[in-house]
C-alpha cells in the first residue's frame, strides 16, 4: 500500500510540494496526500489510522515562524524524522485561452496575495480576492469553469487542474523559502548521518539560566540554528524554549545533551534527524 501523507491544504498546495520532493528524494513513490483542514487534523489523522505519516510547515524565511506548530509538537509524541526546504514560486494562472488582460479577479491565500501585490500594481484592474488556500482557489476556478478569474498558487496546482499559466514566479522576495518538517513514525533513519536535533524545555526562573545551557552546547561545538521561545500558560513570565542545533559529530552532541540536561526541566527531544541543508 502507497504511504498516505497528511497535509495542510488541498491538494496542488506547497505542503504537498514538499510531501513529494521528500520522498521522491528518499526513493520512495509518490505519497498518497490526505488532504487536512488545520495543523492539527494532520496528527488526528495519523492517530485515528487515515494518514501513515505527516508533512506540516515550521518556518518561513519572510513571514517568520509559525508559532501553533511549535506548540502542536511538544502536545503530540510524533518525532521529527527529516525536514524539507521549498521555495516558495508563486504563480498567476487561469482556464486556458486566456490572457492576463482578460483576468479582472485574481484569488488566493492572503499570504500569496502579500507576497505578490509589487506585481498586481501594474495590473490595477485586476481585483484581488483573498480565499482560504493557494491550491484550493485553483482547484475552484477549474471546477466552475470561470472565465475573466485567475488564481495565484503553485506549478503543481496548474498542473493538476488543467490550468495555464499566466505568469510565473510573481513573488516579490524570490529568496523565499519554506521549512516543512516529516512525522513519520514508520521511516528510519541512519543515526550514523543524523547531524541536526530538535528538542524544547524549560528552564528555572533564574537570571543567565539560558545563557549557561547556551554556553555549554557552544562549548561542546553545537550550532545553534534557531530558537524560540513560547509562554507556558497559566504560569507567568514562564518559557518553553524551542531549540534546533546542528552538530558533526554525534558523540559530542550526545556529550553536550548530558551536560545541560540537569539544567533543563521537562527536556524532550522532538527528533533527530538529518539536515536538510
Amino acid at each position: 500500500m502507497d504511504k498516505r501523507v497528511a497535509i495542510q491544504g488541498v491538494k496542488g498546495c506547497f505542503h504537498e510540494q514538499a510531501a513529494r520532493l521528500f520522498y521522491e528524494e528518499h526513493g520512495h513513490i509518490v505519497p498518497d496526500i490526505v488532504e487536512c483542514l488545520t495543523f492539527e487534523d494532520l496528527y488526528r489523522n495519523i492517530d485515528s489510522g487515515k494518514a501513515d505519516a505527516a508533512v506540516m510547515a515550521i518556518e518561513n524565511t519572510v513571514s517568520g515562524g509559525l508559532l501553533p506548530n511549535f506548540e502542536l509538537l511538544r502536545k503530540y509524541d510524533r518525532k521529527i524524522k527529516g525536514e524539507v526546504f521549498l521555495r516558495i514560486q508563486q504563480n498567476l494562472m487561469a482556464l486556458p485561452g486566456q490572457t492576463i488582460e482578460d483576468i479582472k479577479e485574481v484569488r488566493t491565500h492572503y499570504m500569496a496575495i502579500n507576497q505578490t501585490r509589487q506585481f498586481f500594481k501594474d495590473y490595477p484592474w485586476i481585483r484581488l480576492v483573498e480565499s482560504e488556500d493557494t491550491a484550493k482557489s485553483a482547484a475552484d476556478l477549474a471546477a466552475e469553469g470561470l472565465k475573466g478569474v485567475g488564481a495565484v498558487a503553485s506549478t503543481l496546482a496548474a498542473e493538476l487542474y488543467g490550468l495555464e499559466m499566466l505568469a510565473e514566479s510573481i513573488e516579490t522576495y524570490k529568496q523565499n523559502f519554506t521549512r516543512f518538517l516529516i512525522l513519520d513514525d514508520a521511516l528510519e533513519v541512519d543515526k550514523s548521518k543524523v547531524n541536526k536535533s530538535s528538542m524544547c524545555f524549560t528552564l528555572s526562573h533564574t537570571p543567565g539560566s539560558l545563557a549557561h545551557v547556551l554556553t555549554i552546547l557552544s562549548f561542546y561545538g553545537m550550532n545553534l540554528t534557531r530558537i524560540q521561545s513560547l509562554p507556558i500558560p497559566g504560569q507567568e513570565w514562564q518559557y518553553f524554549f524551542y531549540v534546533d542545533i546542528k552538530f558533526d559529530d554525534y558523540v559530542r552532541y550526545e556529550q553536550a545533551l548530558a551536560a545541560v540536561r540537569p539544567l533543563m526541566e521537562d527536556l524532550n527531544i522532538l527528533g533527530e534527524y538529518i539536515s536538510a541543508i
